[in-house]
């Protein structure tokens, strides 16, 4: 059905100064074309709304039942408007992005906390992904944009780099391993490891570092989030090659952070969105931030 926002916005005015005229001068339209307006909303709607006399207007029972409705949706018209137009608060909205577990934990709450202050009235949806899932979710505008390793790569999306991240080793303080601040991938060798999963977006990472050193990872733990061998590691089950931006700042204060190097082990975040792409202003605006948080970082690993 065709929605006749013209013939309710007569009806509404009508209905609200109880007068033809008044309505009329309200809506700044002559009376025979706000009446043409009212009949042409009855004729569509098959009811009479109103019944009018030469001294009174008054509503019927259709009238009265549809009156708070038609209220309703030129409200919900006219806030739709306001928001979206630019001379009003064109930066109002509800925006979905797509990222890949780890960055939700360190890198995305600070940015967020600076988007709310500045946009206090938007809502985020967040679709934590893998990092096929997080593409995916572009691609199939289900996510305006999204934040993903940057190892994949899809002729319809475009990426940003924003972020670098190193592979470290966590271990609770006890572990023979706490008192040391770097060490290289060979002395893991005769450890407890708690390791990248072959479903892990970390473990082709490892591989393709790793395997032209010969570097071997004796595992007695795979897991495929690093969220899982953060919790192996805070039970004393082992110690865990996991991201830096997986551990929470003062999250696990019982877990000692330690570098790996020679060589050093690390992965590109990016900025994904479809190719030609408009993103909503509320996205945009969330989009920007990201990008010159990246700026002012210059992509220095966490």
């Amino acid at each position: 059905m065709k929605i006749d926002v013209l013939g309710m916005q007569a009806f509404v005015t009508i209905a609200t100064l109880s007068s033809f005229a008044r309505a009329a001068d309200s809506l700044a339209v002559t009376s025979p074309a706000l009446t043409r307006r009212l009949s042409n909303l009855e004729s569509q709607l098959g009811v009479k709304l109103l019944e009018r006399t030469t001294r009174s207007v008054s509503l019927t029972p259709a009238g009265t039942s549809f009156l708070p409705r038609a209220r309703q949706l030129l409200d919900d018209l006219s806030t739709a408007f306001r928001e979206i137009s630019v001379g009003g608060q064109a930066l109002r909205g509800t925006l979905t992005i797509a990222c890949v577990p780890t960055v939700g934990v360190r890198f995305l709450p600070s940015l967020l906390s600076e988007y709310s202050r500045r946009h206090p009235d938007n809502r985020i949806r967040i679709l934590d992904h893998t990092s096929h899932g997080v593409a995916e979710a572009v691609q199939q505008r289900e996510a305006e944009f999204g934040i993903n390793m940057s190892n994949l790569q899809f002729s319809d999306l475009e990426s940003i780099p924003v972020l670098a991240d190193r592979l470290c080793l966590i271990c609770r303080r006890d572990h023979p391993l706490a008192r040391k601040r770097t060490l290289r991938w060979n002395q893991l060798q005769g450890h407890t490891l708690i390791v990248p999963g072959s479903g892990s977006s970390n473990r082709p990472l490892l591989d393709t570092v790793l395997g032209p050193l010969n570097i071997q990872l004796p595992a007695t733990y795979e897991v495929q989030r690093s969220s899982t061998a953060v919790g192996l590691v805070a039970q004393g089950l082992g110690a865990a090659i996991v991201p830096q931006l997986s551990i929470p700042p003062g999250a696990y204060p019982n877990l000692k952070v330690i570098a790996l190097v020679d060589p050093y082990v690390e992965r590109t975040f990016v900025l994904l969105r479809r190719k030609g792409a408009e993103l909503s202003p509320p996205a945009q605006a969330l989009f920007e931030l990201i990008r010159a948080r990246a700026m002012s970082q210059r992509m220095t690993p966490t």
